[in-house]
């Protein structure tokens, strides 16, 4: 019996709704695969906590966390708190904290979605990106001077290290190694940013000679964001810096047909730490709260989850599940869909159980 315990953070907006609908997936999973079960804690943390408490987490909420076999993250952020403390307060601490270096997001185009692409149809998108997940453009390194006045300036100190390039380009070179196209490209921006980005060049051409099974190709993040456009079919496996990794993933989402379904893992390779499992979509304030959230990048997400335990098959099942109920029409609006979040969380538990 493999027992996980599971930390749950809904968090904010339809965080809180999603989580509900993921929850009884994995439920279902162990109700019909006795040698795994979930043991959930759920932490009501959050912008709803920080108006409360004026944090984002309790001060000990890291030590509580580090206890955790994974982490299952709805969303952070609402209006009613600025980004940049709902953010620090919570996600990125937890990234940081517990080495979750390496942020999967992958971008396929399933059975039952249309893209907005012409001519495409399911599977024929089927690529998946790695993210620097703990430096980069995304350092806290900086500040502002001379506040309120016309002399007021801000600094932000992008922040590569060798050791952290060198990590995550190296987990990328792993799953292009192990996947059947074997083939990696990198993002840069070496003809515009002149010590950052020639510098992740060079380590990412030093690690190619480690691996010389594997294609590769480097292109400036301007082409490859619209190469994602014009010719998505053409990718295997990308690796790009925290900032160059984002942007690009929300173009994956929308040539999936929707960013409401795209999930990602915060991984620690190492195990050292638990990792964290969270729809790319966020809070969606506009719609909390009306039952019509997407679930399905939730969902997504605990597939995701399944994969790093090593349940490859349960994870390939209930991605087949995902896509049966799709095909069958059962969605929410922004899929053109009437289907409450409700009723595709249960219609893919109901598939699960007849599929058995």
């Amino acid at each position: 019996m493999k027992k996980i315990e599971l930390a749950v953070i809904p968090g904010d907006g339809i965080g809180t709704e999603v989580v509900q609908e993921g929850l009884k997936v994995l439920d279902v999973i162990a109700e019909l695969h006795g040698g795994l079960t979930f043991e959930t804690t759920e932490f009501p943390w959050g912008c709803e906590y920080y108006l409360q408490h004026g944090k984002m987490m309790p001060d000990n909420g890291l030590d509580t966390l580090k206890n955790f076999d994974q982490i299952f993250l709805g969303a952070v952020g609402f209006p009613s708190v600025p980004d940049h403390i709902s953010l620090w307060g919570l996600l990125i601490p937890i990234r940081r904290t517990f080495q979750q270096y390496v942020n999967l997001r992958p971008v396929k185009l399933l059975r039952g979605m249309d893209s907005p692409l012409k001519g495409y149809q399911a599977g024929a998108i089927d690529f998946i990106v790695v993210r620097e997940n703990s430096e980069g453009e995304y350092s806290s390194i900086g500040g502002r001077i001379h506040h309120d006045t016309p002399h007021e300036t801000a600094i932000q100190v992008n922040y590569f290290s060798r050791y952290g390039i060198d990590r995550t380009i190296r987990y990328a070179f792993e799953l292009a190694k192990n996947s059947p196209r074997k083939k990696l490209t990198s993002a840069t921006k070496s003809n515009g940013i002149t010590f950052t980005m020639p510098f992740w060049d060079e380590e990412f051409k030093r690690i190619q000679a480690d691996y010389p099974e594997v294609e590769t190709e480097i292109f400036h993040i301007d082409a490859l964001a619209a190469y994602f456009v014009t010719r998505p079919e053409s990718f295997d496996v990308v690796v790009a810096s925290n900032l160059f990794a984002d942007i690009l993933t929300d173009i994956g989402g929308a040539i999936m047909g929707s960013i409401g379904i795209a999930p990602a893992a915060n991984i620690n390779p190492e195990g050292k730490y638990p990792s964290m499992f969270e729809p790319v979509h966020g809070s969606a304030p506009d719609i909390a709260g009306k039952g019509i959230a997407n679930p399905i990048g939730q969902i997504w997400t605990a597939k995701m989850m399944l994969d790093h335990l090593g349940e490859h098959d349960l994870g390939e099942k209930l991605l087949t599940v995902i896509e049966e109920t799709l095909l069958e029409g059962i969605k929410t609006p922004d899929l053109g869909g009437k289907a409450t979040t409700t009723e595709v969380g249960d219609a893919i538990c109901d598939k699960l159980r007849r599929l058995g």
